[in-house]
């Protein structure tokens, strides 16, 4: 009698269709006789499904996509199994050396391993060099020069904005972007332990550039609060955007996606920095995780270590989604068709992470409120980083 393996997937074509055939290899290459089940999830419904109605212990799902800042509330919660009896039983190819210490580290706490890395690609700013070139324009460095550029781009009657932002408020990049935006002023949002520092200059600079930027309609997109990251960065594969600062994994979508209208003229560049800050990137990426109420984690780990293979990784990032191993980064065919995808490695190097912690996802919606407020109101940045600030140290309480 044929089995079914469910998986909880975050809804992307990239993802959907990339599973679909690592399975269909997994299948013929196994003799194994089970069919797939997938349920594709936007975030905020898929938070819901996993954490809210429980549906990584009722037997729903055996696997599910997981952003590592969900790990933490996941294992806290009793979600998801320890895969370290799996792999010292029976380990993918080349592990642990195949993947950058940094796909590895997020995931191994409490005395455990809580999911295979699946799709990477650190924040980075990508932009349309053809764009830059036509205008005379360097690549900018500070968070200045790059608001100052989408200035200069922005052309509603050429097809194309300056750039864009994800404000939608999924606890995802609004979150995100702000603290990239503290970092690189120099600043601390957050220490290890998740607690907050947000009443300074640093927060202050980076808080009062992102209203300014949200409401210049001479060099954003429209709707912007509408946007997550998927789907701005699906406008600028369109040809929408002239530059942006976003996931890794939108650049090489450019020159993978069937509909690209971007092909070959996509080029990256390390984040822009501001004041006494430096460049860096942000380090979160997708896990797949064995449910914990799975009644068949053993065909599930034999999936997730296929996943794992050499091959199957090339296969994710040919999808359009972002390999994690380091042959998939330096396969001369993958770097022929997206010429920049060497760089993960230097953008790793530089990579910051956000604390690990079990209440993650309520920090990140508070941070998100606070956009929302700054993005609609007058009401003066200080007093939002303050308000925002005494919301989490609630919620750490």
């Amino acid at each position: 009698m044929t089995g079914t393996l469910r998986i909880a997937v975050r809804k992307f074509d990239a993802f959907e269709n990339a599973i679909v055939r690592q399975f269909q290899d997994f299948a013929a290459s196994t003799g194994t006789d089970v069919r797939l089940e997938i349920e594709a999830l936007e975030l905020n419904p898929m938070h819901q499904a996993l954490f809210v109605d429980g549906r990584l212990l009722d037997g729903s799902f055996d696997l599910t996509f997981l952003a590592t800042d969900w790990l933490a509330e996941a294992q806290g919660a009793g979600l998801i199994t320890d895969l370290s009896p799996f792999l010292e039983q029976a380990p993918p190819p080349d592990f642990p050396n195949g993947w950058s210490p940094s796909l590895l580290g997020l995931q191994r706490f409490a005395g455990g391993f809580w999911g295979m890395p699946y799709h990477d690609g650190p924040q980075c700013l990508i932009y349309r060099k053809d764009l830059l070139e036509a205008a005379g324009l360097a690549v900018p460095t500070t968070w200045e020069e790059f608001h100052q550029t989408a200035r200069r781009l922005h052309d509603p009657a050429a097809g194309h904005y300056g750039t864009v932002l994800a404000l939608f408020p999924d606890g995802h990049n609004g979150f995100y972007d702000f603290c990239v935006h503290v970092w690189t002023r120099g600043g601390e949002p957050f220490d290890g332990d998740a607690r907050p520092d947000l009443v300074t200059p640093e927060a202050e600079a980076a808080l009062d550039f992102i209203r300014t930027l949200a409401a210049d309609g001479q060099a954003i997109a429209p709707d912007c609060a509408k946007l997550d990251s998927v789907q701005s960065g699906i406008l600028f594969c369109a040809g929408k955007v002239a530059l942006m600062t976003n996931w890794f994994g939108f650049a090489a979508l450019g020159e993978t996606w069937a509909d690209s209208r971007v092909k070959g003229l996509v080029d990256i560049a390390p984040l822009p920095r501001a004041g006494h800050g430096r460049s860096l990137s942000l380090n979160v990426f997708w896990v797949l995780a064995i449910a914990a109420g799975s009644r068949q984690k053993d065909l599930a780990w034999r999936f997730l270590r296929h996943l794992a293979s050499p091959a199957m990784d090339r296969l994710t990032t040919l999808e359009g989604a972002i390999g994690v191993r380091r042959s998939t980064w330096a396969d001369p065919e993958v770097n022929r068709i997206v010429p920049y995808y060497h760089k993960l490695d230097e953008l790793h190097a530089k990579a910051r992470e956000l604390p690990r912690h079990p209440r993650l996802s309520a920090i990140a919606a508070s941070v998100d409120a606070m956009l929302g407020r700054a993005t609609t109101t007058t009401m003066p940045s200080r007093d939002l980083l303050a308000h925002a600030q005494q919301q989490i140290l609630d919620i750490l309480r």
